[in-house]
């Protein structure tokens, strides 16, 4: 019966989701322009955001999305200058010594396009895609705290209102699915339930395998002391599902049973102390 329940909660939890909605933030148009004093430094910032490895059809693709300045009209989303030329600032620069630093600072700029940029150019896909397994882990970090700690709820943000999931196991795997449309998109992938229904499938398996884990944490250290480790199971089972999707996407296969395990106890040891830290922080703001 109750796993007959479970499911239900799941299945209204994660059909909430509109994976159309990821396809557009990810099909939204970006473009960089290049800004050179030299044709060697062009080409050192085209070999930057188009590495050797891409292929013939990519390299192709890029010719709509970089741009060197004064090549044929494109609308600029984004401008790129070598380190040194006079710039707006709007614009970025491309520092020779140090190349992946205009990455994190147009990500940082520009998260609504992280996404498309990720998408289209090689450089910005792991960063965008480690962003995002960090942000929604931490997310369900402190959404198994804020479930229990209701006073917690006005100093965290969320995706979604607590209370409109019937259990933690709801939100926290629709979550799940949420970044699997996100790293889908960043990876140049086909977003959606039945184009990911095998990454679908695994998410909701493992939904019941680490409630478990977390009910018994719960269960067997009183007086509240299981508040941790519950948020840092929340934590490390959705970072080890985000580290599996990247791999997927990236190579064709995910972790192994050992490589989840070892990222598993690391990424539970992070999230104690994300929830640690965030309930450190929390209580100090409390009235004495």
């Amino acid at each position: 019966m109750m796993g007959t329940q479970m499911i239900k909660q799941l299945r209204d939890a994660i059909s909430s989701l509109n994976p159309q909605e990821v396809r557009d933030i990810t099909e939204r148009p970006v473009s960089i322009t290049l800004y050179a004093s030299t044709t060697n430094m062009y080409e050192e910032m085209e070999r930057f955001f188009t590495p050797p490895e891409l292929s013939p059809q990519k390299r192709a693709e890029l010719r709509h999305v970089l741009r060197r300045t004064g090549d044929s009209p494109l609308q600029a989303v984004l401008e790129v200058y070598e380190e040194g030329i006079s710039h707006p600032k709007s614009g970025f620069v491309y520092y020779p010594d140090d190349p992946k630093r205009v990455v994190w600072e147009i990500i940082e700029k520009h998260p609504d396009l992280q996404l498309s940029l990720a998408r289209h150019i090689h450089p910005f896909r792991a960063p965008v895609v480690n962003q995002i397994i960090k942000t929604v882990s931490k997310e369900n970090a402190l959404f198994s705290l804020a479930t229990a700690v209701p006073s917690i709820l006005p100093f965290i943000s969320l995706p979604w209102a607590v209370g409109e999931f019937a259990s933690d196991t709801a939100f926290l795997t629709m979550n799940q699915v949420r970044m699997a449309f996100q790293i889908a998109g960043a990876s140049d992938r086909n977003i959606g339930y039945r184009e990911q229904r095998a990454e679908m499938a695994s998410l909701v398996a493992g939904a019941f395998g680490w409630r478990a884990i977390a009910r018994e944490l719960v269960g067997h250290i009183p007086l509240g002391g299981g508040l941790i480790p519950k948020a840092a199971v929340a934590y490390a089972g959705t970072y080890v599902v985000g580290l599996s999707l990247e791999r997927f996407y990236r190579i064709g296969y995910g972790y192994t049973r050992e490589e989840r395990k070892s990222a598993y106890e690391s990424a539970y040891e992070h999230g104690k102390s994300v929830a640690k830290a965030f309930l450190e922080s929390h209580r100090s703001k409390q009235p004495a």
